[in-house]
């Protein structure tokens, strides 16, 4: 397994393996394709075999300069139960483009157990607090269309629990 960051080209991979990875929510080709170019820093590909398996993604919020959002986990299937996931983004943490965050913060729906046991694993892992707080209310922000999504902040991260992880 190796982890790199993202080019263009990884696009349609990319745009594949999200697909792949219900319940995650598809982004535009475009967007997943601006991601891989524009926020390469800030996402990571794991790949074996010349094949991606995993992808996350994410940025540095303006309104929020002191965290690292994680936008997107998408792990295929052969790379699941591995603690790929939290290895790619212990990895996207330890990154310079991410040194000076203190916090990692994501937006998670209340029943998608997975993403809540990998983000209460990681902030076990680092030693710190995970709070939970509704952010965007199903009706208030998705007319009733799609389920509240949780806020997710997990630290403050003290820097000597991140180590980068090769694949």
């Amino acid at each position: 397994m190796e982890f790199r960051a993202p080019v263009a080209a990884d696009g349609p991979a990319v745009t594949a393996l999200i697909a792949a990875c219900p319940p995650l929510d598809r982004n535009s080709r475009y967007c997943n394709l601006l991601q891989c170019e524009h926020f390469a820093d800030h996402c990571i590909i794991a790949e074996k075999s010349g094949r991606i398996v995993g992808w996350v993604s994410g940025y540095r919020p303006p309104s929020d300069p002191d965290a690292f959002f994680v936008w997107q986990v998408a792990v295929a299937v052969e790379g699941r139960g591995r603690g790929l996931a939290r290895r790619m983004i212990t990895a996207l943490m330890a990154r310079s483009a991410q040194q000076s965050a203190t916090h990692m913060i994501t937006t998670v729906t209340g029943d998608n157990e997975a993403s809540w046991a990998l983000f209460r694993g990681l902030a076990r892992d680092w030693g710190v607090a995970l709070e939970r707080d509704a952010l965007f209310e199903r009706e208030t922000h998705f007319a009733g269309a799609h389920e509240t999504e949780y806020l997710a902040r997990i630290g403050p991260i003290d820097r000597k629990h991140i180590h980068a992880e090769q694949g």
